[in-house]
């Protein structure tokens, strides 16, 4: 099998040196933590939402993708939509102690 071709995004951008001993940058891909070392915070918020309730999960540390996955895994057990973005995860309706119950069952430490 012959080697992968590299894109510049591989590269960081980099487009041509004449440096035959360089050797590119690569980011370090930011990991997420066990569930069993993050303290996770779900409350209710009603702010600045028009009077929807919402239900809140804040604290998550990991990568965005990760982000999304537990959001669409609570959404799909809470029956409602919402979103996760900036570290937040946001289900609409009122869902505290079903939210609660599932991220304990992974693992993670929640409060209120």
């Amino acid at each position: 099998m012959g080697k992968k071709k590299m894109g510049l995004t591989d590269l960081g951008g980099l487009v041509f040196s004449t440096d035959p001993d360089l050797i590119p940058e690569q980011d370090d891909a930011e990991e997420s933590l066990l569930p069993e070392d993050q303290r996770l915070k779900v409350y209710i918020d009603k702010k600045q939402r028009k009077g929807k309730v919402v239900t809140i999960v804040e604290g998550f540390e990991g990568t965005e993708d990760d982000l999304k996955s537990l959001a669409k895994v609570l959404k799909s057990h809470c029956g409602a939509g919402g979103s996760a973005k900036d570290g937040l995860i946001i289900v609409q309706g009122s869902f505290v102690d079903k939210i609660s119950n599932r991220l304990r069952s992974y693992g993670y430490h929640v409060g209120k």
